[in-house]
């Protein structure tokens, strides 16, 4: 091959290599603005304000951040020149991720304040300002007291003493089940009360209770009470059996009755009493709400009365008695 052919494929050698290694117009340098905070959240609990906000892992352009600058909190009361007015509030963070704080509420008592915030690049270029967060700051919320626990055929009825009234108070009641290591909430209730309706026999219950209202965009809260702890046996009977009634057949009498709803029934105790006899227990337990009583004497006069009983034993009170003649 000549010696110009083989500048020639050289040439075309260069010319292929250099277009693949192409990659595009450079990109313009980042801004480092950092992007803006939108999960700030606020609330008031017993006297101080509780901050929660994540600081940014991005710039404005998708430039990642692993560490920042200035953080800038400020909390004051709305108007006038606010970012210049309201206190700010230091809280060292420097990497992206959940940033909580709490900060002592006196000093806004009686008042409406504005919570915002805005993070800088290490170039210290700051953020917008974060969404805004109201709060209404008051007096700490007074925990409720006289705080019992009760057991109900129906759950555990926990009731309280209301503390001086405030519109809008509500109450949060917490449970702790003998699974679990701290208490959870359970309801809220608009009521010095509530009743437990999920709680389950042969188990032991702690409650608790706190007082909490709207404040703005947030919430206030009080102190939990101390918890109050109880077994929940169950020692509720059912109820008493309805509609029994007695029919007169040959050498037998018929009792029929309304049957009980109770889940935990177990069966019904039949009672007779012959002329004006004490009632006695007529055999055993009956799985039915009937029975055929074929151990009677014409002429004779009978009376019958029923009553449930639950998987516990727990007997009710029995049923008004009807009087029969057998034939």
């Amino acid at each position: 091959m000549s010696q110009r052919a083989c500048c020639f494929l050289l040439a075309i050698g260069c010319a292929v290599l250099g277009g693949c290694g192409y990659i595009g117009d450079p990109l313009p340098p980042s801004l480092n603005i950092p992007t803006r905070i939108t999960d700030l959240r606020a609330f008031e609990r017993m006297d101080k304000l509780v901050v929660d906000l994540t600081l940014p892992a991005l710039t404005t352009d998708g430039v990642g951040m692993k560490r920042l600058g200035d953080t800038e909190l400020r909390i004051g009361p709305e108007g006038g020149d606010w970012a210049a007015d309201a206190r700010r509030i230091e809280t060292g963070a420097q990497l992206p991720g959940a940033v909580h704080l709490e900060v002592p509420a006196r000093d806004w008592v009686g008042k409406t304040v504005l919570i915002k915030v805005r993070v800088a690049s290490r170039r210290g270029r700051f953020s917008e300002w974060s969404n805004p967060v109201r709060l209404m700051v008051m007096a700490p919320l007074e925990p409720p007291e006289n705080v019992r626990a009760e057991g109900a055929a129906n759950g555990v009825r926990v009731t309280w003493a209301l503390p001086p009234a405030r519109p809008g108070l509500a109450w949060r009641v917490f449970r702790r089940g003998p699974d679990q290591e701290k208490a959870e909430p359970l309801a809220s209730s608009a009521q010095p009360e509530y009743v437990d309706t999920t709680a389950q026999y042969g188990k032991t219950y702690e409650y608790s209770v706190q007082a909490a209202m709207k404040a703005g965009d947030g919430e206030a809260e009080g102190a939990v009470s101390k918890p109050v702890a109880i077994p929940y046996e169950d020692r509720f009977p059912p109820a008493v059996p309805a509609g029994l009634t007695a029919i007169a057949g040959l050498d037998s009498i018929q009792l029929v009755w309304n049957p009980d709803a109770e889940p935990d029934l177990k069966g019904y105790s039949l009672y007779r009493s012959t002329g004006d006899q004490p009632f006695a227990r007529l055999g055993e337990l009956l799985d039915s709400p009937s029975y055929t009583d074929r151990a009677v004497e014409a002429g004779k006069r009978y009376r019958y009365a029923v009553s449930a009983v639950d998987q516990s034993g727990n007997e009710s009170a029995r049923s008004a008695p009807v009087e029969v003649l057998a034939q």
